[in-house]
């Protein structure tokens, strides 16, 4: 699905259409068929909002998405060499003392649950917020959040926010006839809620041109074509697009300084 959204917006973001098929590769009604050289894999959840008493809500993980994202990262040599807390259930790790409450400042509300807090996440936000998040003034704030306001949660309690605090919506066709509910026209669809963090890998290899060889590119020379195009661009990923679900705003995060395109 993010391959198929950054075709269908690559122009749109300031891509060049004339090397949309020797990256993504031709459309299968062509007759001159041959790979893609870019490949992106699948977006792997790296932090979840949840809301909390304090502070409105949190970015909440858990040892395993950061263990993930870890080698993730490491896997294209921009490992973040972090030290992953250990949480045991119904406890949490926290960088920020403000989303404590309770007579001893020690409990975390997210939901209607409630979790022994411990302050021992060290510079882990912080580095994840840097990664994360465009370096301009529209995303400030929630940079900053997420340094401040990342909750580590054991893997079993993460599990649970991550699938009962998505985003449920009832929806009714309606009939153009009368203007009325359609019978039998109730829906429901489900999403991320905003603020959703999410990290997938993005590959780069030589282009295959078909017939036509004298435009083919090296893998090195492919990347900056498209990393420097989607890198802090707002792309449309899934369905509802009319309703402005899916908006995902881009960040690459490079393990070597990148050639000029």
């Amino acid at each position: 699905g993010i391959k198929g959204a950054v075709r269908h917006g690559f122009e749109a973001i300031g891509g060049d259409p004339a090397i949309i098929e020797l990256l993504f590769g031709p459309e299968s009604r062509t007759g001159d068929l041959h790979i893609g050289a870019v490949s992106f894999g699948d977006g792997q959840l790296v932090a979840f909002p949840v809301r909390c008493l304090k502070n409105g809500y949190v970015y909440a993980t858990c040892p395993q998405a950061l263990t993930r994202t870890q080698r993730l990262l490491g896997l294209v040599g921009a490992g973040g060499g972090w030290t992953i807390p250990t949480v045991a259930e119904g406890r949490c790790k926290v960088w920020n003392r403000d989303l404590l409450s309770g007579k001893e400042r020690n409990k975390l509300h997210l939901e209607a649950f409630e979790y022994d807090a411990d302050e021992t996440l060290g510079t882990l936000a912080e580095d994840l917020a840097d990664r994360a998040l465009p370096q301009d003034g529209a995303c400030d704030f929630f940079r900053k959040k997420l340094a401040n306001d990342v909750v580590v949660l054991s893997d079993t309690d993460f599990a649970y926010f991550a699938e009962h605090a998505t985003l449920v919506e009832p929806h009714v066709r309606i009939d153009d006839a009368t203007g009325a509910a359609d019978d039998g026209g109730l829906f429901y669809t489900e999403n991320l809620p905003p603020e959703s963090l999410l990290l997938a890998p993005l590959f780069a290899s030589r282009t295959r041109a078909g017939k036509d060889a004298s435009t083919e590119m090296a893998a090195e020379d492919v990347m900056p074509k498209i990393a420097n195009v989607i890198d802090g661009k707002t792309i449309q990923i899934g369905g509802d697009a009319t309703t402005g679900r899916g908006l995902v705003v881009a960040r690459i995060v490079h393990p070597l300084p990148m050639k000029s395109s």
